[in-house]
């Protein structure tokens, strides 16, 4: 997948405008350029990853883009701080690819959903219909979000894409705000 794709993938869950958001678990920083698209210029993003190259790949790209990309090595199954920011204060979190890494999966949302202001978006990107593998170990079927939302403090879970996934089953993406 590239930016363009995922920029698709999340046009009907990321509101445009500036904002500070987090990306959790970044990666190389595919759906972290794509949040810059949609955010634009004035926006302040923290991509979250525990792989050092991958953030090393994504900050030699940050000069090509519209947005102040802060890059936060850190593993998600773990308490981390971000740079500059208290909980209870983002604007949004994206979590792409994500949630399906972390065993404790409803602690890990409620805990990242934590640094979420009232009325904040949490944007979840998931396999759906997928079998426990390798590659995703802890998988995340729609049916488990209504309780993994509650759980979190969001709202109740809207799936406003869906799309064929080349892995097999189909990715989604839902949305919540911080109640």
């Amino acid at each position: 997948m590239d930016a363009r794709e995922a920029d698709r993938l999340i046009a009907a869950a990321v509101p445009p405008g500036p904002g500070t958001w987090a990306d959790l678990g970044a990666g190389d920083g595919t759906f972290t350029r794509a949040l810059a698209v949609r955010l634009g210029p004035g926006a302040r993003i923290y991509a979250v990853d525990r792989d050092a190259r991958a953030l090393k790949a994504l900050k030699r790209d940050l000069a090509s883009l519209d947005a102040d990309i802060r890059t936060v090595e850190a593993d998600l199954s773990h308490t981390f701080a971000l740079p500059g920011v208290t909980p209870a204060t983002l604007d949004g979190l994206l979590l792409a690819n994500t949630l399906h890494f972390l065993p404790v999966t409803a602690a890990a949302l409620a805990w990242l959903a934590s640094w979420l202001r009232p009325g904040g978006t949490a944007v979840i990107i998931e396999y759906d219909q997928r079998s426990k593998s390798r590659w995703v170990p802890y998988p995340v079927p729609a049916d488990d979000l209504p309780s993994l939302f509650a759980d979190a403090a969001l709202t109740a879970p809207q799936i406003v894409a869906r799309m064929d996934s080349a892995f097999g089953g189909e990715m989604y993406v839902a949305v919540g705000r911080r109640r």
